[in-house]
């Protein structure tokens, strides 16, 4: 006998073994007829997958949210035969579903065009409308081997080979066609529906080692629904409109070059952006209690080591050995014919814990909210790199809050009302929290881990958080919460986090003196809010075009004239403007004045404002809104209280 309990907590028993299928099929026709997977105790399977055992059941359809993804992974495979039927002697090697979509690399001597993308994407829908069986068999290495190597797909081969000996290699066949996969898939073809797109083709790698040969990965999104892809698709032309790259030309705030390849060149507009927002966020956490603090950008090797980013973050570090240039930096501390490494710090944390160990700690101290605008390097894969989005030198909007573990819930609590006072006055209302914890490759032991997770828990708790499950993804030295917030266009964007740490204080030897006169060590609090300041500038170019809140744009106003008679009164309102702190320009050039609002209008300049003969005699400005046709006269005492009141910061 088998029982199966269903989500609204009925058990129906059978007296054998039962397919995914059968169990739908014995709840409705409707669900069998829209039934996609199966999940046998939270983990999902295919739907053939036959139940041996008690078991809590779900039914997988559309309406599942992980659904979406089983759809894009076997539109991943539906791409790849649709490839190799149309050009044959094609390799596959791996294909992926993704964050918004799925990509299939292939082998092939002539590159791929979005031109092929119509003929490719018909073979799909042909495929589809073949409605295949997709049937899942185990093989062994020898077989899936020698069937790769009769076809001629040396890559498959290969990993075929490097398999781990006892690990059940899972092919999947639709049809004629097959690949290695671990699954789930749709049970047939057909259950994939005709909402796809082919999107972009791009160069990549075998294994993600540029040394091995080239490959070429072709892009595609797909959906339920014909109107859920047409909406995503608007939604990546409105993205392509707000692309911070090309808006940051346009407003001359920064470029990037090759020389400097995944750093940043800011401009004057560009760095007047960035102080602004600096500004803004020191005088958020003076008020919230927060000590500046500033560390050093090289450091030795032997404190990596000892917090244990060597081991863990070797990889990603930039190194610097002590050659002529170095000697002095180095002092004596290194013997004859020694070279000491260091190392542009990746991050702040063991250089935070170096300010809080000088002197003795007293617990009348704590907590200790320790911040630095500090700029880290990382080396980032060059395929990885996104404009400011995702570079390999930045500057985090840090801090470190070193506590007791009764004081976690507060500490907790009251971050997570400064970051969500700060998202919404950046225009971010909605975000949603991850929980991430511990991961594969970690520090400190499993006791430590329960403790921080569970502390970290319970403090979430406090603060009101409702935390969607990140399985594995914490920080090696604890689990992490991730603040997601939600841009005008509906996208998601990982900013800001917070760490509980059990493990760097004991590696690093952090103690303060208890009230009862012992020795404890401190909790580290990890947090940032931004994340870092180039991401987050990037996200606010793209949420709002270009068009900032007048807070925060870098050129506030443009004092343009209308005839040169009017360059004295120009400049004077340009200097009442800015003795009221206002960020203003003056455009005094002999061009039509439909030609200069139009261009600053182009430039996102939020205020423009027009002078002329009349205005200069009157006392007036006459102010266009950008986005406006409309433009309003105002006497110039008022055009600069009211202005200059519009353009002050958050409080």
């Amino acid at each position: 006998m088998v029982n199966i309990s269903l989500p609204d907590g009925s058990v129906r028993s059978f007296d054998k073994p039962v397919s995914g299928a059968e169990i739908a099929a014995s709840i409705g026709p409707g669900l069998a007829k829209a039934a996609l997977a199966l999940k046998v105790d939270g983990k999902m399977v295919d739907l053939s997958h036959v139940v041996s055992r008690d078991a809590k059941i779900g039914i997988v359809t559309a309406r599942d949210p992980d659904a979406l993804e089983l759809l894009r992974h076997d539109a991943a495979h539906v791409l790849a035969q649709a490839v190799q039927e149309l050009y044959p002697g094609t390799q596959i090697t791996f294909g992926p579903s993704t964050e918004d979509g799925f990509y299939y690399d292939f082998v092939r001597e002539q590159p791929f065009s979005p031109d092929d993308f119509a003929r490719i994407e018909q073979r799909m829908a042909e495929i589809v409308d073949r409605d295949l069986p997709i049937v899942r068999e185990v093989w062994d290495r020898a077989k899936i081997k020698q069937y790769f190597v009769d076809h001629g797909e040396k890559f498959k081969a290969e990993w075929a080979d490097e398999l781990p000996k006892d690990e059940e290699i899972s092919v999947y066949k639709q049809g004629d066609w097959l690949d290695m996969c671990l699954g789930p898939h749709l049970p047939s073809t057909g259950k994939l529906g005709k909402a796809f797109k082919l999107t972009k083709v791009s160069g990549a790698y075998w294994r993600g080692d540029k040394n091995n040969a080239q490959l070429q990965r072709v892009y595609g999104t797909v959906f339920f629904s014909d109107k859920d892809l047409k909406a995503y698709l608007m939604r990546i032309e409105e993205a392509e409109k707000r692309d911070h790259r090309r808006i940051g030309r346009e407003m001359g705030l920064f470029h990037q070059q090759e020389e400097a390849a995944g750093m940043v060149f800011w401009h004057p507009k560009g760095w007047t952006f960035w102080r602004t927002l600096e500004n803004y966020l020191r005088r958020k956490l003076d008020a919230g209690g927060y000590v500046e603090v500033k560390t050093p950008q090289l450091v030795d090797r032997k404190l990596w080591e000892e917090s244990g980013h060597w081991e863990k973050f070797r990889q990603n570090m930039y190194l610097a050995e002590n050659e002529e240039g170095l000697k002095e930096f180095m002092g004596h501390g290194a013997t004859e014919g020694e070279s000491r490494v260091f190392a542009l710090k990746p991050m702040n944390c063991p250089c935070h814990v170096q300010i809080f160990n000088q002197g003795l700690r007293s617990y009348r101290e704590l907590p200790l909210r320790m911040a630095e605008m500090g700029s880290c390097h990382r080396f980032e894969p060059s395929g990885a790199l996104h404009g400011i989005l995702r570079v390999r030198n930045f500057t985090q909007d840090d801090a470190h809050i070193f506590c007791d573990e009764s004081q976690i819930e507060a500490e907790t609590i009251r971050f997570c009302n400064l970051l969500g006072e700060i998202y919404r006055d950046l225009g971010f209302p909605d975000y949603f929290v991850k929980f991430s914890d511990r991961p594969a490759v970690r520090a400190g032991s499993d006791a430590v881990w329960d403790q921080a997770e569970g502390a970290l828990k319970s403090a979430s708790k406090a603060a009101g958080l409702e935390l969607i499950l990140n399985p594995g993804e914490g920080a090696f030295y604890g689990p992490k919460l991730e603040f997601v917030l939600r841009d005008a266009i509906g996208r998601d964007w990982q900013c800001g986090t917070l760490q509980v740490d059990f493990v760097l204080p004991e590696r690093l030897d952090a103690t303060y003196v208890a009230e009862d006169g012992t020795r404890k060590r401190p909790v580290m609090l990890h947090r940032a809010i931004f994340g870092s300041f180039e991401r987050m500038i990037g996200i606010l170019i793209e949420n709002y075009a270009g068009r900032f809140p007048l807070w925060l744009a870098p050129t506030q106003a443009v004092v343009v004239t209308i005839v040169n008679d009017a360059d004295s009164y120009a400049n004077e309102v340009a200097a009442q403007l800015r003795a009221a702190g206002m960020r203003v320009d003056v455009d005094l050039r002999n061009e039509k004045i439909n030609y200069k609002v139009r261009e600053h209008s182009l430039a996102h300049v939020p205020l423009i404002l027009a002078v002329g003969r009349r205005d200069m005699e009157n006392r007036t400005v006459a102010v266009r809104r950008l986005g406006s046709e409309k433009q309003e006269v105002l006497e110039l005492g008022a055009a600069v209280t009211t202005l200059s009141k519009e353009a002050r910061p958050p409080a």
